[in-house]
């Protein structure tokens, strides 16, 4: 079974991000997740995650967001971790700006593999203690070290 541990890089558990809207926060996503896919555009990443909130949004309540989406040209499904400088308007269901954002994004045909690591992610973060945990980490080291503690049960 896939882990979101598997998923997620230091390189890619980022803290103080500026926010400033929810369009600018997926395109830094977007940049972010660009960096280790070099075959895929940041603008055509950004796109389809523009896309899936048009869907609904992906505003999880509690100031979290779970922005995602299945790309072509994506091998293997690849997460990212944004704690904001200043919470931001995302839509969410209980109307909560969104300052904790765990990204996933999945090949087009990873549907299993895609509702799994969701389901991990949206039960991981339905714990007050863990979203206080994540959102005292200081480093992108600390943010991405909390997540695979957690993940393993410390």
């Amino acid at each position: 079974m896939i882990r979101l541990e598997h998923i997620l890089t230091p390189a890619r558990s980022l803290v103080n991000v500026p926010g400033g809207s929810k369009k600018r926060v997926l395109e830094q996503i977007a940049k972010v997740i660009a960096r280790d896919l070099p075959d895929l555009d940041p603008q055509a990443i950004f796109e389809s995650f523009v896309a899936r909130e048009k869907l609904g949004s992906t505003g999880f309540g509690n100031g979290i967001a779970i922005p995602h989406c299945r790309m072509s040209g994506c091998a293997s499904p690849l997460s990212a971790v944004l704690h904001l400088d200043a919470p931001v308007d995302f839509d969410a269901i209980d109307g909560a700006p969104v300052d904790l954002l765990f990204v996933l994004l999945v090949p087009e045909a990873a549907t299993d593999e895609h509702l799994e690591l969701l389901r991990q992610i949206a039960s991981m973060l339905d714990r007050e203690d863990v979203r206080e945990r994540l959102r005292q980490a200081s480093t992108s080291e600390a943010l991405y070290q909390t997540v695979v503690d957690i993940q393993s049960g410390r």
